[in-house]
């Protein structure tokens, strides 16, 4: 079966870029204003929908997208709403929320957030051990004064460290009850808070038991699992900021008095700027004066760099390759293709991140049975007893038993486990769900160019034409900084052959390079220039005085490993799909070397993203692997996605996965491995589930102790994680 998308007759396909894109954002994005807003508190799917549900009801807003990744809100709004009006309806809401600038990156505050679990993380780490020793001369049979020392020396460690070291809990615990609402927080803090007030009443009575080690271990574990789950997130930056990072800061502008360095805002539409050989493009625009290649893969995805002269558009974000070029602005800041397209990626993103995990549907169901089951256990005991001390044991017992700590290690354990054996084979994990939406993926769609290829061309007929014309060749090629030129040259001089004395080199920007040999003048460069003829494939004409020889042919190089890829994922049931935006000949042609059955050629960056998004309403669960500019949207819109080490940022921040090594053989071990760990999460919660059908019933018969429990809390918890590391 064979698919083509084509897209308008236009002059070569990043043309028709700028305006297909400016019309699709068109449709998509608010004509008036775009806030986002920072929510570091949210931290579940439940939050997800409490913002968007509140956010979606304030006056003037038109709509709103959560990103849980990122922490952000992405907000549609009226022209007179304003960000203080929106944070200051979130915090009556209890969720707490900051203005975000858009092209700032948050590395820095992702980092400081980790750092902070950490410290956390160790601290209660080492007050557990010390609480854990005195336990130990308490149970050892130390009684009267000095069990009671021992007590008061464990609150002493035990407060000051929960006080610090708990604080997340508590926080996000306190700002759901304000809002008058339930989280997994509310449990945890109130089973801690439960088992440190227990243990004060018991100190203060010289009681036999105190639960300090209990409260310390428990918060222990619960910072653990979220320091894990931190760290599988900790990576997923945006790829619109990315995208918003290849924007030139500052350009040349063409004045009357010359050439003046000005900043890209002060630029307006219809103003002269000048980019020379090597830079980025800053604006759409057409250029006015000078003659160029362009290298264009980045939004097309096109190998073969395309010649733009005087009247040809150009768009942000390609690249000027041979000559100088003057430009007349149309399209400058936000409304550059460039822009458009990190706003459609922002989009997508926000779409993806409405993935519900496992342990998000398990939690959602969890957080209220735990409070009714505790409460009915405190009620029955204290009508039965009347006995208040006995009541709220068994109360704190039920609350640290029935704790959500194996629950909470359930998935980051795996992830954890998985990510480290990927990662041994090549494979870097950057999102907390990829593994779950991997293991439903049932479409696999590659990116040709850099992806399937190793994105530099080869030549394949070198052995055709004679050594005279191979070192010819050779002293052209060395003076010119075209890519096929190089390749051509490194080709030629590991065959051995020498370079022939050519003088008078000089190259033309857009066409080739040109000198004189043996008083004959010599061309290397497109077929219009040197007199050769039209061809599908991608050339180099050589013309030596009147006779032109035959072209040098190239092809791109398969990448390491990707033929065995695209086998096993058809004896595996895959459906692979190849998806460029190169030429059809190119593409038809390299689809047919892998026995790859279906195709879609000269796709623009708007093309791909529809069409896994066609894939994705059909019911199909898409893996897309690409590495370009053009292949951004699409990997953000997909339901998993890999980039290789080599990609862009943007597209490497975009994607779910990062490929580190050259050979694509690993993918087909990734999509294994997330079936595995899937596997893995569903046995660890049928553990957790088993653990509580076992032990609440004992809790709430009164038959456990709050040191009983967070022993028996302990356990569930190693055996979830032990259960893991079968991964490894």
């Amino acid at each position: 079966m064979t698919l083509a998308m084509r897209p308008p007759a236009s002059a070569c396909p990043a043309c028709s870029a700028a305006p297909a894109a400016e019309a699709l954002a068109e449709a998509a994005l608010p004509k008036d204003v775009n806030i986002v807003l920072s929510l570091p508190s949210i931290h579940c799917a439940a939050c997800i929908s409490g913002v968007e549900r509140i956010l979606a009801a304030t006056e003037g807003v038109k709509g709103a997208r959560v990103n849980l990744t990122l922490k952000r809100a992405q907000i549609e709004a009226a022209s007179d709403v304003t960000a203080d009006d929106l944070i200051g309806v979130l915090e009556r809401a209890g969720y707490e929320a900051h203005e975000l600038d858009t092209t700032a990156l948050r590395a820095t505050d992702t980092d400081k957030a980790g750092r902070d679990l950490l410290m956390r993380l160790a601290v209660s780490f080492f007050a557990a051990m010390n609480i854990m020793l005195l336990s130990i001369a308490v149970w050892s049979g130390a009684d009267g004064p000095t069990r009671d020392m021992f007590h008061w020396i464990s609150a002493a460690i035990a407060l000051p460290t929960i006080a610090f070291s708990a604080q997340p809990f508590f926080k996000h615990a306190w700002t759901a009850l304000r809002a008058g609402r339930l989280n997994m927080d509310v449990p945890i803090s109130l089973a801690i808070a439960l088992a440190v007030a227990t243990s004060l009443w018991e100190t203060s009575l010289s009681g036999e038991h105190a639960y300090f080690d209990a409260a310390i271990t428990l918060t222990f574990f619960l910072l653990a699992g979220r320091y894990l789950d931190h760290r599988t997130r900790a990576a997923a930056r945006s790829a619109a900021e990315e995208l918003a990072a290849l924007e030139v800061p500052r350009v040349w502008r063409v004045t009357d008095a010359g050439e003046e360095q000005i900043a890209m805002s002060e630029l307006i539409v219809g103003e002269l700027i000048r980019v020379r050989p090597g830079g980025r493009m800053p604006v759409d625009g057409e250029i006015l004066e000078g003659q160029s290649e362009l290298d264009r893969s980045l939004l097309t995805g096109e190998t073969r760099p395309i010649y733009a002269g005087v009247g040809s558009i150009v768009s942000a974000g390609e690249v000027n390759l041979t000559g100088p070029l003057t430009i007349r602005a149309s399209a400058v800041g936000r409304d550059t293709s460039l822009h458009r397209m990190a706003d459609l990626v922002a989009i997508a993103e926000s779409g993806r991140s409405r993935y519900t995990s496992l342990a998000d549907k398990a939690a959602k169901l969890y957080a209220p049975g735990v409070h009714i089951l505790s409460a009915l256990a405190f009620l029955g005991w204290y009508f039965y007893t009347f006995d208040l001390r006995t009541a709220l044991n068994i109360a704190a017992a039920v609350l640290i038993i029935t704790c959500p700590c194996a629950l909470g290690l359930a998935v980051p354990a795996v992830t954890t486990a998985a990510s480290g054996r990927l990662f041994r084979k090549g494979l870097l994990i950057k999102d907390a769900t990829a593994l779950e939406r991997m293991a439903q993926v049932d479409t696999v769609v590659f990116d040709k160019t850099g992806t399937l290829t190793a994105g530099t061309p080869e030549v394949v007929n070198l052995g055709d034409h004679s050594r005279r014309d191979l070192g010819i060749t050779l002293a052209l090629a060395d003076g010119s900084s075209h890519p096929l030129s190089q390749s051509l040259a490194k080709a030629i001089r590991d065959a051995g052959v020498a370079a022939a004395k050519v003088t008078n080199l000089s190259e033309v920007p857009g066409h080739g390079t040109e000198g004189t040999w043996m008083g004959q003048t010599v061309r290397l460069g497109r077929a219009a220039w040197v007199g050769g003829g039209e061809s599908a494939e991608t050339c180099a004409w050589l013309r030596v005085g009147d006779t032109v020889a035959d072209p040098f042919r190239f092809a791109d190089q398969i990448r390491d490993g990707a033929e065995a890829l695209v086998t096993k994922l058809q004896d595996d049931g895959y459906e692979v799909i190849l998806m460029s935006g190169d030429t059809t000949p190119a593409v038809e042609a390299f689809a047919a070397r892998l026995g790859i059955a279906k195709w879609v050629a000269e796709a623009l960056p708007q093309d791909k993203a529809a069409r896994i998004a066609q894939l994705s309403d059909s019911g199909k669960h898409v893996l897309m692997v690409g590495d370009g500019l053009n292949d951004t949207a699409a990997l953000a819109g997909a339901h998993a996605s890999i980039s290789p080490a080599t990609a862009l940022d943007a597209a490497r921040v975009a994607s779910d996965v990062v490929l580190l090594g050259k050979s694509l053989e690993p993918i087909a071990d990734a999509l294994s491995t997330s079936r595995v760990a899937i596997k893995r999460i569903r046995q660890n919660f049928t553990i957790a589930t088993w653990y509580n059908i076992i032990a609440v019933p004992l809790a709430v018969a009164g038959l456990c102790s709050p040191l009983i429990a967070a022993l028996a809390m302990s356990t569930s918890s190693i055996t979830v994680s032990l259960n893991a590391l079968r991964l490894k």
